[in-house]
């Protein structure tokens, strides 16, 4: 179960209590620090006054800052390293986003914070990882998933691969592993050992993502070409097709008894060729789209309505939170005007909520400086915000 709750409502989820610092960045580091706040975390961000730099974006729309407090802190000011370090000893996990070597010279690398408390757990995202020779570069989604073979897979086998908005590399390959790494570190020092360090590569993750594809390959299951295998669009009843308005349909029964009713239901039994005929899948996916092309998507979405046929109308992103499966899960909430998607997964005793809209830098510095009690947040006030 999921929640929209008002601003201020009291913390909820699985990890209620659980304290989290986060050194703003972008990315992949503050959409994990949002998974650990949407299960209910304390995430305090920890903003700079030139703001973390990349893609910008108006602070009430960063959906990735959700259900988080910020304060604002020039970290090469005298003070707010201290103020930090002040927040460090009271929290459980710490996320930065930096290259290597970075929070090192500020003063807040992993010997300085776990010198302040010895079962914190360091999270460290990157995209190359804190070493080898391509770590101290610069790099973004694409070129990670590129060098693992990731991208390598994606896209018709006649055209050029298709990089998949961001979601393989930052957030599957990135964010997620380091939720995971950091969740684990945290149960282990818990169970009463040190705090450590969590080496978060975007290319590890990716690679690692991968492992079932280089199995099937090892088999002799999948070819390293893309386009030409079962499951990235190489088989005619696993793929997209056009619809007579321009639309697209999804379609993937790859199984022979919901194959069975696809075509049924397409109206081509009687006509299709074999699909276990390889030198026929040719013909087989004309005959799928001369087929798909001779009515609306909405139209065939009825068709296929509550079929066991694993057809799927292929809807944008404004088009998804009302789809009649989705609204009945309340997959998407409306909070503070925007509609976005709900925390996940859901928890039958402890439920995550979106409970803040986005924070905006240094908002809730004297909130924090009292609920964490850490008062050098205010003293001197470091970052010239209260």
């Amino acid at each position: 179960m999921t929640v929209a709750a008002e601003d201020g409502a009291t913390a909820a989820g699985p990890l209620a209590g659980v304290r989290v610092v986060e050194l703003a960045g972008i990315g992949p580091g503050p959409f994990a620090a949002m998974v650990l706040a949407d299960l209910g975390a304390d995430v305090v961000r920890v903003d700079r006054p030139a703001g973390a730099g990349g893609l910008r974006i108006d602070p009430d729309y960063d959906l990735t800052n959700r259900n988080k407090r910020s304060v604002l802190l020039d970290l090469k000011a005298e003070g707010s390293v201290a103020a930090v370090l002040d927040l460090v000893e009271r929290a459980d996990i710490l996320i930065e986003g930096y290259r290597p070597g970075v929070t090192e010279k500020l003063g807040l690398g992993p010997e300085d914070c776990l010198a302040r408390n010895p079962r914190l757990v360091y999270g460290r995202m990157t995209g190359w990882g804190q070493e080898g020779p391509l770590a101290r570069t610069a790099g973004h989604d694409i070129g990670y998933i590129a060098v693992t073979g990731a991208l390598s897979m994606i896209g018709a086998a006649d055209g050029p691969p298709i990089a998949p908005a961001n979601l393989l590399g930052d957030y599957a390959g990135g964010s997620l592993y380091l939720v995971i790494g950091v969740l684990a570190a945290l149960q282990h020092a818990r169970a009463g050992g040190p705090g450590q360090v969590v080496d978060a590569a975007i290319v590890d993750g990716t690679a690692h993502l991968t492992s079932a594809i280089h199995g099937m390959m090892a088999a002799g299951g999948w070819r390293d070409q893309r386009g030409t295998n079962l499951l990235d669009g190489g088989c005619p009843f696993y793929g997209t097709y056009e619809t007579a308005d321009g639309g697209y349909m999804a379609v993937g029964p790859l199984e022979r008894k919901f194959y069975a009713e696809f075509i049924e239901l397409l109206g081509i039994a009687d006509q299709a060729p074999a699909r276990d005929d390889f030198d026929s899948w040719a013909a087989l996916r004309t005959a799928i789209a001369d087929r798909f092309k001779q009515r609306g998507r909405e139209e065939w979405t009825a068709v296929f309505s509550a079929s066991d046929a694993c057809v799927a109308p292929v809807l944008s992103l404004r088009e998804a939170p009302a789809h009649p499966h989705l609204a009945a899960r309340s997959t998407f909430v409306d909070h503070g005007g925007i509609t976005q998607p709900a925390p996940a997964p859901r928890f039958s005793a402890t439920p995550g909520a979106v409970r803040r809209a986005p924070v905006r830098p240094g908002a809730d510095t004297a909130e924090v400086a009292r609920d964490w009690g850490v008062t050098s947040l205010v003293e001197g006030n470091p970052s010239g915000t209260s």
